[in-house]
């Protein structure tokens, strides 16, 4: 493995100095201790808020804005750079974009301008395992800074008001609002009134105290060669999941990989991890395996076109979730962290979210209903999968047992695959259903018997984690009862 001063120059040489001084901030925003809010006096009773609802944070989660505005309500946006600003793809399969039309937003030809590459199938592929196809699932690589640029447009023609260049640091909550301060980039403070705090700042929040984290590392990336053998671009194929080795300083790494653009392709790297055992440097460290690795997982000669890298929060569903104090403050988003903890499609989860949790929000406000709870989409199968992703994230470290996670893998795989493609996409896509999960476990078991062994590992994460577990597993494969 390169040395940490090795790994500086690769990331600089691939990216430049800014790339370099970027990876370092977030990776010490990571380590470094809390610091304590400063008091924000809260607002009494019957005064008149600025606005209804204040977004804190100008990614994804924009989405929420222009939707409530077109219900009725005054908005105003506010990040620390420039909202609605990104340099990537991201990928989703066509029928979740449903949504972007659904709420109005957007055309059927215009969400058709969003997409820059589609792709035959995707993948699934374990070292020293098998190949595992499937259809219809991360199948469409959507231009993020495009889809990000209009829906700020069409927010800010529904009055949407956006304060680039806000820090919110701090919160004072009262009975009937919230009041907001902010650390302006040209310097000095602002505060702002509101009804409601959409908290869509991610891993920055506070509040984001998801136990798993996903150190991920890549970018959009030119040069690979194309063809069709493994380590080959192949624009027809997106690598859903991919691994080339086994576990290594307790950490199984994994790859992603999406045709975009004619010449260029997503390449991702990351590893599940507890939140509390990431080291220092992680993000960084992590580019220097990348460059280093990537070879093995893609021939040719990259450049790196455009980086992205970050912290991707994740709940296991053992212990409690991330929520905020108090009545007014409703966390989204990566904040939130209810999407996957296996798979992590938070853009998936975001177009099941921000229509349903609009008018969710506006109905909370027009009848004063607070605490509101969680308004983004989360599903009992979660609580199930959640396990999976804390034992990814504490993998054998023994040498012997190095390729154990891989086994696994391979066998989970293998039975979605023999179930048919429509059982092994929902998996992938959250829509898994109690039945279908009965007969995966069904079909793991009969293929790895010792799998309820391994299951067994649950046992070391406590009582209350394993009640949790069993408390999801009975509400994934009891069904609901009906309304009277």
């Amino acid at each position: 493995m390169l040395g940490l001063e090795e790994i500086k120059a690769r990331v600089r040489e691939a990216g430049g100095p800014e790339l370099l001084d970027r990876l370092e901030r977030l990776d010490a925003e990571r380590v470094r201790p809390p610091v304590e809010a400063p008091c924000v006096r809260a607002i009494g009773r019957g005064i008149r808020p600025d606005f209804d609802v204040v977004l804190a944070g100008g990614g994804l989660s924009l989405l929420f804005a222009p939707v409530l505005a077109g219900l009725g309500l005054k908005v105003g946006v506010f990040e620390r750079g420039r909202a609605a600003v990104s340099h990537r793809e991201w990928n989703i399969s066509g029928s979740e974009l449903a949504p972007l039309t659904q709420s109005g937003l957007f055309r059927p030809e215009e969400v058709e301008s969003l997409i820059v590459a589609r792709y035959e199938r995707g993948i699934c592929r374990w070292h020293g395992g098998g190949e595992y196809p499937v259809r219809g699932v991360l199948d469409h690589a959507i231009d993020a800074g495009l889809l990000l640029s209009e829906s700020r447009l069409r927010a800010e023609r529904r009055g949407v008001a956006f304060h680039d260049g806000h820090s919110l640091v701090g919160v004072g909550e009262g009975p009937e609002a919230v009041r907001l301060l902010f650390d302006r980039t040209g310097g000095g403070r602002s505060e702002v009134t509101a009804r409601v705090l959409l908290d869509a700042r991610g891993i920055s929040s506070p509040h984001a105290t998801a136990d798993l984290l996903c150190p991920t590392v890549g970018g959009v990336l030119g040069g690979l060669k194309e063809g069709t053998a493994p380590d080959e671009l192949d624009p027809r194929v997106g690598d859903i999941l991919v691994t080339t080795e086994g576990v290594e300083d307790g950490r199984q790494h994994i790859w992603e990989g999406f045709p975009g653009r004619p010449g260029e392709a997503t390449i991702y790297l990351f590893y599940y991890a507890r939140a509390r055992c990431i080291r220092q440097h992680a993000l960084l460290q992590l580019y220097g395996r990348f460059f280093e690795r990537l070879g093995r997982y893609k021939r040719g000669e990259p450049r790196l076109l455009r980086p992205t890298f970050g912290y991707i929060p994740g709940w296991s569903r053992l212990v409690p979730p991330p929520s905020a104090p108090g009545r007014r403050v409703v966390l989204v988003g990566d904040a939130a962290a209810r999407h996957s903890p296996l798979t992590y499609c938070g853009f998936g989860a975001m177009m099941r979210s921000f229509l349903p949790g609009s008018m969710a929000l506006a109905a909370a406000l027009a009848s004063n209903r607070f605490p509101l709870g969680s308004i983004v989409h989360d599903t009992p199968l979660h609580s199930v999968t959640g396990a999976l992703a804390l034992f990814m994230a504490e993998p054998p470290r023994e040498p012997e047992r190095r390729d154990e996670v891989n086994r696994l893998l391979d066998t989970a795989f293998a039975a979605l695959h023999e179930l048919g493609n429509e059982v092994y996409a929902s998996l992938l896509k959250d829509q898994m259903s109690g039945p279908d999960f009965v007969r995966f476990l069904q079909h793991i078991a009969w293929m790895r018997p010792r799998v309820y062994r391994d299951a067994l590992t649950l046992a070391g994460f406590g009582p209350l984690a394993v009640a949790r577990w069993l408390g999801g597993l009975s509400r994934v494969l009891l069904p609901r009862p009906l309304s009277p």
